[in-house]
């Protein structure tokens, strides 16, 4: 019989849908915080938040003490990357954090840092879409454009309003395709797929889809923490970037 490990979960709500089909069938106890999406826009923020929430979560304990006998969390799982270096500098003082070897949550979702390296490699000019993304985040659409200029306009007048739009759109050339992620446990999701097509339509790129990959965030999410594809710091000891394949590397806190 398996040790039944209580688990608190720090993650973006990006990743909602997806920790959502894991959690269900883990044999784990699950505690999920989600956190805004659009932190890693500001890493010091992110930083700022994540801390937070792992202090109360260390100060307050296992919630569910009925009997008086449980101990604490067995560790504190942060369902996020590197995310600009937002991730640098977290630290623990009573119980262990996991972090995932990953840049950013399009690894989580394709299920290794290596097949997005070679996505990455493959497609230049990607940009990327998954349900989590066009729910919570707010993607680059024709909705989003339309949106956007009806408020420039509103506040600046309409031939500024263009010359805004212009500016707006100009990372738009950078791109050449959007991809969309499709899990199969989500395999419900059309609308995902369809407002993915509809936007690269609208933005002139190309349209692909490739299968995601729940291995990864599956064997983090049951308990299951291997050195090449987490890394789990101590009291005592905070995250760095590693610069290297590793992505990140503990040190002793200064």
């Amino acid at each position: 019989m398996i040790r039944r490990l209580k688990l608190k979960v720090i993650a973006c709500d990006v990743l909602n849908r997806e920790i959502s089909a894991i959690s269900a069938t883990t044999p784990h106890f699950l505690d999920v915080r989600y956190l805004p999406q659009g932190l890693h826009n500001t890493p010091d923020i992110l930083r700022e938040e994540v801390m937070k929430a792992i202090r109360e979560t260390e100060e307050a304990g296992f919630p569910y003490n009925h009997s008086g006998r449980e101990s604490g969390y067995d560790a504190i799982i942060l369902m996020y990357g590197l995310c600009s270096n937002g991730l640098a500098g977290i630290s623990s003082i009573r119980i262990p954090v996991v972090l995932p070897r990953a840049h950013d949550c399009i690894t989580l979702m394709l299920g290794s840092k290596d097949t997005y390296r070679k996505l990455f490699e493959e497609n230049p000019g990607t940009y990327w879409y998954s349900p989590g993304w066009l729910e919570r985040g707010w993607q680059p659409s024709e909705e989003k454009h339309r949106i956007l200029l009806e408020s420039y306009t509103e506040h600046y007048g309409e031939e500024n309003a263009e010359y805004l739009m212009e500016m707006e759109l100009n990372w738009v050339k950078e791109y050449k395709q959007a991809i969309y992620i499709a899990w199969p446990e989500l395999d419900g999701i059309d609308w995902g797929r369809e407002e993915t097509e509809k936007a690269a339509a609208f933005l002139k790129w190309a349209y692909r889809e490739v299968p995601g990959d729940s291995s990864l965030m599956r064997r983090i999410l049951n308990g299951v923490f291997m050195d090449t594809e987490v890394l789990v710091i101590h009291a005592g000891e905070q995250v760095v970037p590693s610069y290297d394949a590793g992505v990140v590397r503990k040190e002793v806190n200064r």
